[in-house]
């Protein structure tokens, strides 16, 4: 048994809904207190480069860790570009950066050098920090370690309030952070936001090494920090809401080219795609095939409200769908690589079916006894990709190895390779 899994088996030592214990093994409980204003105050945000340069040299000469945060205008604009950037270190208090108006940021990589990142969720600020040059080597994921440490609520309020005993003013996380001026509670609301970032990961570092898993989160941190920027989506236009309805090709044609024609004026507009058009009236037309503009205006979605022109525009991309030839149409489905869905194997493969059952059964109970989520103790496509094609010879060595290759880290490979050994092993007798 690992240390962690001591640890998970004591139940003197389990956490009281997902508030951390203290140094004596209780939780610390007690009505949590409001964070209404920032240490320093609410900082003037950053809009030039000598101020910029001020701030990069106050950073540098700061100490520890630097919390990070940055807000996005999803929903509003298009993409998911940074709109604030929010920086917290010891002895250089709290900045607030414009990335509009100083949209190279890289000479932060320089002055922060080797420091860790402290971030929640960093893998959804790390794509919008790299397009303005703010790239970590080193990392801290809040959020992630939250996960790890068995929390049932890891959203950074939740963290805040259960770990630290404060309540984080929640109410602008969905506002349109590319307005100028930014009004003054959306800048407290930012600058709180990195207030105890370090703070909660403090107190996550030491409840993870008393977890026996903090070895296994820096692992993690360092795989997300090295993780290569994500490949374009292929075939986008195939995550459309309610695609689920549409079955015939020539209707496919139709969303693929809504989606399009949605997207190109979205992107020129510099606005959310769904304020152009919604998911719901692309598929809308799609399985409706309308013959003409009139037609196309009595459907859901481009009522009395829509001019005529946008209903031209629109009309031009259904019959640009319905006149393309068969082999220009989409095929009903994207071509599939690794196994077929889980719900075909029984037919396809009983042996590998039994052998999943096993794998997710043992997977399962593994998790629950680590006090973990499934997903972070092991990705279930890679639980699936080995127990559809496990190796010839199924022992500790050629299934850690298959989990390597799949990218799990080593603890993973650690923790998880038992369990599989086990269930390919039955799985060969069916």
């Amino acid at each position: 048994m690992t240390d962690a899994q001591e640890t998970a088996a004591d139940s003197s030592l389990r956490t009281t809904g997902g508030t951390p214990p203290d140094d004596a093994g209780s939780s610390v409980m007690g009505a949590p207190t409001p964070l209404l204003e920032p240490r320093e105050g609410i900082p003037p945000v950053i809009a030039g480069e000598a101020a910029l340069a001020e701030v990069i040299a106050a950073f540098a000469a700061g100490s520890g860790p630097v919390a990070v945060d940055a807000e996005r205008a999803s929903g509003y604009r298009y993409g998911q570009r940074a709109y604030l950037v929010q920086l917290r270190r010891q002895g250089a208090g709290t900045a607030l950066i414009d990335p509009v108006t100083c949209p190279d940021l890289s000479a932060f990589g320089g002055a922060l050098s080797g420091v860790e990142w402290v971030l929640h969720a960093a893998t959804q600020d790390l794509p919008c920090l790299r397009e303005i040059g703010m790239i970590p080597t080193r990392l801290f994921d809040t959020e992630l370690a939250g996960r790890l440490a068995g929390f049932p609520r890891v959203g950074l309020g939740a963290m805040v309030e259960n770990v630290l005993g404060f309540v984080l003013e929640k109410g602008h996380s969905a506002v349109d952070w590319s307005t100028r001026p930014l009004p003054e509670p959306w800048l407290r609301y930012a600058a709180l936001d990195v207030e105890l970032l370090v703070d909660l990961r403090d107190a996550l570092e030491k409840e993870l090494d008393r977890q026996g898993k903090l070895e296994w989160a820096l692992q993690e941190f360092d795989a997300i920090a090295a993780a290569p920027p994500a490949e374009p989506r292929k075939d986008p236009w195939r995550r459309t809401s309610g695609m689920h309805k549409v079955r015939r090709r020539r209707q496919l044609g139709v969303v693929r080219e809504l989606w399009e024609t949605r997207d190109r004026i979205a992107q020129r507009r510099d606005v959310s795609p769904g304020k152009v058009l919604s998911d719901a009236a692309i598929v809308e037309a799609a399985l409706a095939l309308p013959a003409n503009v009139h037609a196309l205006a009595a459907l859901n979605g481009f009522g009395h409200r829509m001019g005529r022109r946008q209903l031209e525009q629109w009309q031009t991309a259904v019959d640009r769908a319905k006149a393309l030839t068969e082999s220009q149409l989409p095929q009903p489905g994207q071509p599939v690589t690794g196994p077929p869905p889980p719900r075909a194997w029984a037919d396809k493969d009983p042996a590998a079916a039994a052998r999943l059952s096993a794998a997710r059964a043992g997977v399962t109970a593994l998790a629950e006894q680590l006090v973990m989520p499934q997903e972070n103790l092991v990705s279930p496509d890679t639980v699936r990709r080995i127990c559809w094609e496990p190796p010839k010879v199924v022992d500790t060595e050629s299934v850690g190895v298959a989990l390597a290759g799949y990218g799990a880290r080593p603890w993973q490979v650690e923790q998880v390779t038992p369990v599989l050994v086990a269930a390919l092993a039955d799985g060969q007798g069916v």
